[in-house]
Formats: C-alpha cells, sequence, structure tokens
C-alpha cells in the first residue's frame, strides 16, 4: 500500500510570535519550525498502515521554500520512505495550496491521502479536503484512529462525545486528529538514515493568489481575575457583578 502524508511546517508551539513592521506579516527571524502536531499524528498512522502491509510505502510532500528540507528530513527520520518539496511562494490561500498538492498526488497511484485535521499556525482545517474534491476522492475528516479492510477505510471520528464510524472505498482522504496513538520518536539510527533518503524538489504549479492579508494584530490583553467573596453567601455579589459591571446577564 501506498501512502501519502502532505504535511506543513509551522512555527514551533513554544515560540513567541512578533508581527513585522509591515504590520502585516509574521518577523520569522530566529524563529524555531516544527511539524505541525497534527501532521505528525498523520505520519504516525500512516507508517502504522504503511507496516501492516507487505510492500507498503510512505511518502511525505509540503508546499514551502527550501529551508523546508530540514523538516522533511525529521518525517524522513520518523520512518518516512522518500519526500517531496514543492517550493513555491506560498500565502494564506488554502485553495492555492490544494490546487498545487492535487497536482502533485493526483498521479502518484497512493491509496490513502492524509494529512493532520489543521495546521496549528492558520487553522484553517480546509487543505485537506479541497484536495480531495479536486482529484475527485472521498474525504473523511476528523479521524481518530482507521483500519482497511477489503479496499475500505473503516473510519472512527469524535462527533459530539461520541464515536462515529465511517467507511469509504479506497483510495481515500483522510483528515487525522488527535488520537490514541501518539508520534513516535526518531532514534539516532533513523536520523542518520533519514540523509540518505530521496528527498526530491521541484517547482510547484501554483496559481495566482485571491488572499490578502491586510493587517496582524495580537489579542487585547485580558483584565485580572477578580474574587468577589467564597462560598454560597458570594453568590448575590456575583449575580450582581455579572448584571450591573460585566452586563452579561
Amino acid at each position: 500500500m501506498r501512502v501519502i502524508v502532505c504535511l506543513k511546517r509551522v512555527p514551533d508551539t513554544g515560540t513567541s510570535i512578533r508581527i513585522d513592521i509591515s504590520g502585516s506579516a509574521i518577523d520569522f527571524e530566529g524563529v524555531k519550525y516544527i511539524i505541525s502536531p497534527y501532521d505528525e499524528y498523520a505520519i504516525e498512522l500512516g507508517l502504522r498502515q504503511r507496516d501492516a502491509s507487505d510492500d507498503g510505502e510512505l511518502a511525505l510532500v509540503t508546499l514551502d521554500d527550501m529551508s523546508a528540507q530540514e523538516t522533511l528530513r525529521k518525517g524522513l527520520a520518523m520512518g518516512a520512505d522518500s519526500a517531496v518539496l514543492l517550493t513555491g511562494d506560498f500565502d494564506m490561500d488554502g485553495l492555492r495550496t490544494a490546487k498545487a498538492l492535487a497536482k502533485e498526488v493526483e498521479s502518484a497511484e497512493a491509496e490513502l491521502i492524509l494529512f493532520g485535521i489543521k495546521a496549528v499556525d492558520d487553522d484553517q482545517q480546509q487543505v485537506g479536503p479541497m484536495v480531495a474534491a479536486l482529484i475527485g476522492r472521498p474525504c473523511v475528516t476528523g479521524v481518530l484512529s482507521f483500519e482497511i479492510l477489503d479496499g475500505r477505510a473503516i473510519c472512527c471520528r469524535e462527533v459530539d462525545s461520541t464515536t462515529e464510524v465511517v467507511e469509504v472505498d479506497l483510495p481515500a482522504v483522510l483528515t487525522i486528529a488527535k488520537g490514541p496513538h501518539e508520534p513516535r520518536l526518531a532514534t539516532l539510527k533513523n536520523i542518520m538514515a533519514s540523509k540518505r533518503k530521496p528527498l526530491e524538489v521541484k517547482a510547484a504549479a501554483l496559481t495566482e493568489s485571491r488572499v490578502c492579508v491586510r493587517g496582524l494584530f495580537k489579542p487585547v490583553s485580558r483584565p485580572p481575575g477578580r474574587i468577589v467573596g467564597e462560598g454560597p453567601d458570594a453568590v448575590p455579589e456575583l449575580l450582581r457583578v455579572l448584571r450591573e459591571e460585566a452586563k452579561v446577564i
């Protein structure tokens, strides 16, 4: 079984984000990058499915600039077999990204194309389903786990605190949420081996962007909390504050 995981390089979730002098972009100087955490779950499930096949293969694909090679090598060190870096001036236009990825994966003859449910930087949750629509494959979103049986993907996803089971024919596109399977850590042996694995760099087939970011701003700081009392005796004062000062009831 051939599996493709489309991943995104994002700033480390512990990084302090700064807005550049233009006010419409992030200052990336000194920013540490990681694989988007949900994409790591997609890689883990993809690796498990590959390992369950006699002739399995897992490839990584991303759209980014040349510096994303380091991030792809991290995915190769987790166990992926190969990687493709599509280079181009990517932006916030999710459909533009989806078209570039679809152009790459539509002829790859992969039974499974996996995405993280979202990237932790822009939180759009749209590229995976868009790719599925563009290449004409069924899509299941928010998958916690899945198994392959008789040419079908049987997917479990969480809906309103319960589990929904969705079955789709292969080939299919799945977007992966945080589930019971923790992404594996790269061993020293695999880190060394990743340097010898194929990483192809090619120009992305990008269309004209239709998204313009006019400005960025940090969230307004919240005022400090306030204690109005303790125990049941504080309820009347709490209700007064919510009614007269906060005006939320």
